[in-house]
């Protein structure tokens, strides 16, 4: 049996603002304990041409194992490998996300999409849009009766890991928008933006800043 959901959430912040949170959040040490379930973040690949203005990236994220304590003990491992893959095209200013687990496929498989783009109602808001499966797969007849209410558990998981996820976002952005507001420009000086820059610069700037935010991660894991 497949379980699964799908949510929304508007953050009211740009796009290449939330794009850059996003690519940041894990090297976010002030909001370090909302993301406790995640224990190292690597890339793997990236590309970046900038010509049409996309950046390819595939990064391993080490989570700490979804379900109880005997589920974990039964796996032999408390921690899941991933593998998150994204493109960012600035031109079009979408980002999508796909990330699925690579190893406990045996006991649970797991596919999450994700997509920012501009809000259709507000293009200086960002509206991220989700959708999780989750499939609890085993060969064993002692969890097969049982499949459905770990399944469940994983779902209530991941929505509460999600939420967090969501929350150190929305702090990121804040602190970008205060960077590029001046405010906390000794702290981040590479991330205020030059109010004087035409469109032409700006996109360009935005475009390596949300390079360099991707090249952070790892960094502090």
């Amino acid at each position: 049996m497949v379980r699964g959901y799908k949510q929304e959430h508007t953050y009211r912040h740009p796009w290449e603002r939330v794009s850059i949170a996003n690519f940041r959040k894990f090297a976010d040490l002030e909001h370090r304990s909302l993301l406790s379930h995640v224990a190292d973040v690597r890339i793997v690949n990236r590309t970046v041409d900038p010509k049409i203005g996309q950046i390819f990236t595939t990064r391993s994220i080490t989570i700490n194992a979804p379900g109880p304590w005997w589920l974990q003990r039964l796996m032999g491992t408390n921690v899941c490998l991933c593998l998150e893959e994204s493109i960012i095209d600035n031109d079009k200013r979408s980002l999508e996300i796909v990330t699925r687990n690579v190893t406990l496929k045996d006991f649970v498989d797991v596919e999450e999409k994700c997509s920012y783009n501009p809000h259709p109602e507000n293009e200086d808001w960002t509206l991220l849009r989700q959708e999780t499966s989750i499939t609890c797969q085993t060969s064993m007849p002692a969890l097969k009766s049982m499949a459905e209410k770990i399944e469940q558990k994983c779902v209530e998981k991941f929505q509460h890991n999600s939420a967090r996820g969501r929350e150190v976002v929305e702090a990121v952005c804040k602190a970008l928008e205060r960077a590029e507001s001046g405010a906390v420009t000794k702290a981040e000086p590479h991330l205020v933006v030059n109010p004087q820059q035409n469109s032409k610069t700006r996109s360009h700037g935005i475009k390596w800043r949300i390079f360099e935010a991707a090249s952070l991660v790892g960094a502090t894991l």
